[in-house]
């Protein structure tokens, strides 16, 4: 294979004529262009047509398992540098697992983290991009950092901080298809590589000629080695994920009664991280135990614990399909060992565990929390009087379901909820009801007492559904983003229908976290435990030690109310004129029975003599907060509603918000969402 990469020329800034170096498992085409200082990793594809130049900028580096493709341009200023991961300058530094797509831009100084999907055609310089970020198509970042996990639409200009802050985080679905690009890269760089092997390509050849399947992922299977016949091609795509993300591979086995009693050995460890060796000791062992269990793990060489179980033989000996969904650190196993069970329902559930619990067990013990157990009678119920059920001290799955089946049926006419308990911080990550006194499992109670805590992975506290919690709006959520982004404090208060009369609000003390994820799921459970009461948000200016924001986002028996920013306040006493009780149940969509209540804002608006302004944004600019601003004339209230109206039928097909600005501070003091598209506007 000719590859085409050269020193860095000589220049006033360059003089040690620099070289690429390259890792033996990488595949460069002979059609991409290398110079300088590039420091390629293991099982990297450089596609045809890339240009990568570290002779003005440099060094460059681009991590194990990352994917350059056809057309991407890589370059680097003479000044700046990047921090890499290991703490050494950079001018490009690109991390493992990562896609960088056909025709992006990447030009330094400029760092892009681990498992991150860069789209077609976009750009990113003079920035920092986080670990786990998804970038669609035509995207243009400059000048910011992105936080880890964010997901960034096609065609958004990213270019001050704030704008970075408040993009959405990506969501399981990005993340499969983000692992999933990278999968077949590197099955495609395995195939070129096979492709300059004569003896690879006459084994492909040759079992071709046997059978009448094609496909890629077969003739991948293949060839590695001929005697991996028995591998189904599912197994060969996990562990091809597996690898992706760094993980290690293990195999064990089990006769019939040891694996009832999920008493399993271990095969010979696989010590390689190469994806043919990898193979090779799967299929030995499944070879050398025809006639019993066998399983796949997935190991995290640097938490030193399990992330995936997956039995892939029978003692049929018939290889087990396994669910090609993707699997990572902290997400659920495709097929574990404890759902197929003997004594299954045929589903592979016990029948006295509800699937949620199994799944949410799976997740806390993936993330090292430890599982616990607690009963309670009718009336104990209702007080929310537990009791404690016997510690369960192991962290073996199969063993805590068992505890977990021991105890319901311990209190068979008792509910019983199950918890995870994070043995660092020594703290609850989250509650689930798993028996009521019919013996049913599952779901919250009417008084909320299935609670979900601010847990360190978002996996337990954002998502998944796994402790029966009020959900946010995403305006909500969106708020309270934004809140924290302009470095307030998220406070809560809640009144029960008498004292909300009064206005007599209950206050708790401000959510102290300043991470979205964990203020969020703070909220969650605060909703849930005053399901039966009026809540509402406050944005307090820890600076200036007053409120900015009170929004009433639930009432009794509603869902959480999907409400915006109602009012602001330029001292805390005006929280008694409070106009949120009387708006924000509706102000999102501002319909003809919400004309009025807009009207009263702005009168309220004008009276504190503060000045109306309005921002409108369409689809894609309103899901990345990327409001234009408009204009809205006069100082009259009759002045500023018939410009609110007109404004209103000129952007009929867009969201428009209603902003108050204190002309004194030069701030804003309100935003709220008064049309959205197919949405009668104000009359």
């Amino acid at each position: 294979m000719a590859v085409r990469s050269s020193a860095a020329p000589p220049t006033p800034w360059s003089r040690n004529l620099a070289e690429p170096q390259i890792h033996e498992s990488a595949y460069i085409h002979s059609f991409s262009n290398l110079v300088g200082d590039i420091r390629i990793g293991a099982n990297v594809l450089i596609a045809p047509g890339t240009s990568i130049r570290a002779d003005e900028g440099s060094p460059f580096y681009i991590g194990d398992g990352t994917n350059v493709q056809d057309g991407v341009v890589i370059h680097g200023l003479e000044r700046g540098r990047v921090i890499g991961d290991d703490e050494n300058p950079y001018s490009v530094w690109i991390g493992n697992n990562t896609s960088i797509t056909h025709m992006a831009l990447i030009h330094g100084p400029a760092y892009i983290g681990s498992d991150c999907f860069i789209g077609f055609r976009s750009t990113v310089f003079n920035a920092r991009v986080g670990d786990g970020c998804i970038v669609m198509m035509h995207v243009l970042i400059q000048d910011v950092e992105i936080p880890p996990g964010r997901y960034i639409p096609s065609g958004s200009i990213i270019t001050n901080q704030q704008q970075a802050d408040r993009l959405p985080s990506v969501k399981e679905s990005d993340i499969h298809f983000a692992t999933h690009v990278v999968g077949v890269n590197n099955a495609l760089r395995s195939g070129y590589q096979c492709a300059e092997s004569a003896s690879c390509v006459a084994a492909v050849r040759n079992q071709n000629s046997q059978s009448n399947t094609s496909g890629w992922s077969e003739m991948n299977t293949y060839s590695y080695s001929p005697a991996n016949g028995n591998l189904d091609a599912n197994v060969v795509n996990q562990v091809r994920q597996l690898l992706a993300q760094g993980y290690r591979i293990g195999t064990e086995y089990a006769d019939e009664r040891r694996f009832q009693t999920s008493s399993w050995k271990s095969c010979t460890p696989i010590q390689s991280t190469r994806e043919a060796d990898v193979l090779a000791g799967l299929q030995a062992c499944l070879s050398e135990h025809g006639g019993e269990y066998v399983r796949l793990i997935g190991i995290d060489p640097k938490a030193r614990k399990r992330v995936l179980e997956t039995i892939i033989q029978r003692p049929s000996g018939k290889p087990t399909p396994v669910s090609h969904n993707g699997s990572g650190y902290g997400s659920p196993p495709p097929q574990s060992s404890y759902r197929s069970a003997p004594g299954s329902n045929g589903q592979g559930l016990r029948s006295g565990l509800p699937g949620e619990a199994v799944d949410l067990v799976r997740h806390l013990l993936a993330q090292g929390a430890r599982i616990g157990t607690e009963h309670a009678d009718a009336r104990r119920f209702q007080t929310s009087s537990w009791h404690s059920c016997s510690p369960i001290q192991s962290t073996r799955e199969a063993e805590v379901l068992s505890l977990l089946e021991g105890c319901m049926a311990e209190h068979a006419g008792e509910y019983v909820r199950m918890f995870g308990i994070d043995p660092r911080a020594k703290r609850r990550l989250g509650e689930l009801i798993i028996q009521r006194p019919n013996g049913k499992g599952g779901g919250a109670s009417s008084n909320g007492s299935a609670r979900s805590y601010a847990a360190p992975s978002s996996s337990i506290a954002g998502g998944g559904g796994y402790a029966s919690i009020r959900r946010l709006a995403p305006e909500v959520a969106q708020q309270v983003s934004q809140l924290l982004a302009q470095g307030c404090q998220v406070g809560l208060e809640y009144a029960d229908e008498r004292r909300f009369r009064t206005s007599s609000w209950n206050s708790v003390p401000p959510i102290q976290s300043g991470r979205e994820s964990e203020a969020i799921a703070a909220l969650e459970s605060f909703l849930s435990e005053h399901s039966r009461d009026y809540v509402r948000l406050v944005g307090i200016d820890p600076r200036a030690k007053r409120r900015v924001l009170e929004q009433i986002i639930h009432r009794p028996g509603d869902k959480p109310v999907p409400g915006t920013p109602v009012s602001s306040y330029s001292s805390p006493s005006a929280a008694g004129s409070s106009f949120s009780s009387g708006y924000s149940a509706n102000s999102s969509s501002a319909g003809s029975s919400g004309g009025s209540e807009v009207s009263q804002q702005v009168r309220q608006l004008l009276a504190q003599g503060y000045r109306v302004g309005a921002e409108y944004a369409d689809e894609r600019r309103y899901k990345t907060s990327s409001w234009q601003t408009g204009s809205i004339q006069g100082s009259r209230e009759s002045e500023v509603v018939s410009s609110l109206q007109s404004f209103l039928r000129d952007h009929q097909n867009d969201y428009v918000r209603l902003i108050g600005i204190d002309p004194k501070t030069k701030r804003r003091v309100a935003e709220t969402v008064i049309h959205k598209p197919g949405k009668a506007a104000v009359r």
